[in-house]
């Protein structure tokens, strides 16, 4: 599992005083590039023509969330045929309730923007993490 800690800014919020709905993506996004950073796979991935594409996101919203809310992004990675599906669950850090939850469904692609199988090393670096 892995986790990454946002605090809520204050030109996220929307006029209804929480959280834009848009934001939670932006959120989850930055969660898993910061999960292949870690890896040292952007890179590489980069370097050899692949791409890790969205191609499907789905979030259920749980509880409200604020200005200056600090929050946990909680993500387990799985892998389902031809698909990395990345499980983002996400936490207010100091009363640790689940506000929200996204699952991200993503594609290898190549440089000719054609479906590849996931790369070996990607799979060795999911079970090494489970």
């Amino acid at each position: 599992m892995f986790e990454y800690q946002v605090t809520v800014r204050g030109y996220e919020i929307d006029s209804y005083d929480h959280l834009n709905n848009a934001v939670y993506l932006n959120y989850v996004e930055q969660a898993r590039w910061e999960i292949l950073r870690e890896s040292n796979l952007v890179e590489k991935y980069k370097a050899s023509g692949l791409l890790l594409v969205v191609i499907e996101a789905n979030i259920r919203f749980v509880r409200e969330v604020v200005v200056f809310d600090e929050l946990n992004i909680k993500t387990d990675i799985t892998t389902v045929g031809p698909y990395v599906v990345f499980q983002h669950s996400m936490y207010n850090s100091k009363t640790e309730i689940k506000v929200s939850e996204a699952k991200v469904k993503c594609l290898f692609i190549g440089s000719d923007r054609i479906p590849v199988d996931i790369p070996e090393e990607f799979i060795e670096f999911i079970n090494n993490h489970v």
